[in-house]
């Protein structure tokens, strides 16, 4: 049984549930002292126990019910035929008992399982799979292309191969009994089908997600379709996460810098000189302090829905967020994102700004007009967008400005690095007075141009 809840805990973590090795280990005290006789008691134990939320709460509930209601096998098929096939019920009566009779002296001579299938007991069929399916290690399925295997090391496991014989050796001798293991094993292979599927959503969920997030962390996010949109948020969100554990966490070991020598005489003056407490130089590090300023026209407005959000969801990392969109003009969205959901935020965003023409050159002389003085030496800019201006003038100069004026300026390019300098685009003359410049194309490199903006304070 410690081996079940062990598997228990895993499936629970691959629905989403966070369980340390200290809560398992409370949980699994509990189940002692409740027991399993009482299915509905155990469920309420584990939810006491391993929920922390109402989130995790239903996602533990519907694990627990998937993980203990295991399939029941088939019943029997009905054989409708045998009253076509007697005229009185004397005569049916006596052809069931001489195939009684016949089926009994030769189910003695088959293998277990045969036995098993014609015996109709489902409880021992049960527990006959569970074990099977705990020798073939079913737990380790992990995708929906390893189904047919592990059903067919169930049925290894099971004596399938000794069961074929057995069929051979009936065709010959008895059709009918033939034909009723045949049908007994048709319904033992879909039960063992759907024991596989059902393992297949407890174990396979955690590998599935995490295949379907790295597939979305390499798509172009210009290309993210509407179904997909809702996932890419919540993937977003995991980044974000991930940046405020690694980057707000406080350092075990401070960098002392260099040795401070006349403090530390100063301080140890008493002991006359001798040094036994040190003072060294720190050096002050600030959080970093980021002004973002992005492209919502046309395509480019889907890659500044996720960034924007990536960047507000760094509260505790970051000590100042002021975030800004344009297409023809430019407009400050930080109170907009800090006060509605990223639905309702971007759905006014772009009504007030969003798929109009762009107009790098007007929107930076926006900034310079009313927001120019907010930026600091410690500062920095980041500018998301394609650097398209529709052949109009694109105030380099302001740009220039920009970035005398910050500690870094930062452009962040949704198109590929092949395309820059065609056409319309202006992003060769604008990286002349960029710090970084970089393709931003995919949740990946956004992830990577914003973890290293943060770490450069660190």
């Amino acid at each position: 049984m410690r081996e079940n809840l062990h598997r228990f805990f895993r499936a629970a973590r691959g629905a989403g549930v966070r369980l340390s090795p200290a809560e398992s280990i409370d949980a699994m005290r509990a189940v002692s002292k409740v027991g399993f006789s009482d299915r509905t008691v155990l469920r309420d134990t584990f939810l006491l126990t391993l929920a922390k939320t109402q989130d995790e709460k239903k996602a533990l509930g519907a694990c627990f019910d998937l993980f203990f209601d295991q399939p029941e096998p088939a019943p029997p098929p009905s054989d409708e035929s045998e009253t076509d096939k007697s005229d009185t019920p004397e005569s049916g009566a006596a052809s069931d008992a001489q195939g009684d009779a016949e089926g009994g002296d030769q189910a003695q001579d088959l293998g277990q399982l045969a036995q098993m299938l014609l015996s109709q007991d489902r409880n021992a069929m049960a527990a006959a799979i569970a074990n099977a399916s705990n020798a073939a290690s079913l737990s380790d399925i992990r995708y929906f292309t390893q189904r047919g295997i592990f059903s067919g090391r169930i049925l290894d496991q099971m004596g399938i191969q000794r069961l074929r014989d057995d069929l051979d050796a009936l065709t010959a001798t008895n059709p009918a009994l033939a034909e009723r293991l045949q049908a007994a094993l048709d319904g033992l292979r879909d039960t063992v089908r759907e024991t596989v599927s059902q393992a297949l959503m407890l174990y396979g969920r955690e590998e599935a997600e995490n295949l379907r997030n790295e597939i979305l962390r390499n798509a172009p996010l210009s290309r993210i379709e509407p179904r997909q949109v809702e996932q890419m948020r919540l993937l977003i969100r995991q980044i974000a996460r991930r940046l405020r554990e690694r980057y707000s966490k406080p350092r075990k070991r401070q960098r002392r810098g260099h040795l401070d020598v006349r403090r530390t005489i100063r301080r140890n003056a008493a002991w006359g000189g001798v040094p036994f407490l040190t003072a060294w130089k720190r050096r002050h590090r600030d959080k970093p302090k980021i002004i973002a300023l992005c492209d919502v026209s046309g395509s480019v407005a889907r890659v500044s829905d996720f960034f924007l959000l990536l960047i507000h969801s760094l509260h505790e990392v970051v000590s100042d967020v002021r975030s800004f969109a344009f297409s023809g003009h430019l407009i400050e969205v930080s109170d907009i994102l800090e006060s509605k959901s990223p639905e309702e935020a971007m759905a006014e965003i772009m009504s007030k700004v969003g798929f109009g023409s762009s107009d790098y050159g007007n929107s930076f002389a926006d900034f310079e007009h009313e927001w120019m003085n907010a930026i600091t030496p410690q500062t920095t800019v980041i500018i998301l967008g394609d650097a398209r201006s529709n052949n109009l003038d694109p105030r380099a100069d302001i740009l220039r400005r920009i970035g005398e004026r910050s500690k870094r300026l930062v452009w962040l390019n949704p198109e590929g690095r092949m395309a820059w300098g065609w056409g319309d685009s202006e992003m060769p003359r604008y990286s002349t007075f960029c710090t970084v410049v970089r393709q931003c194309a995919t949740a990946q490199q956004l992830e990577r141009a914003v973890s290293d903006i943060v770490a450069s304070y660190q």
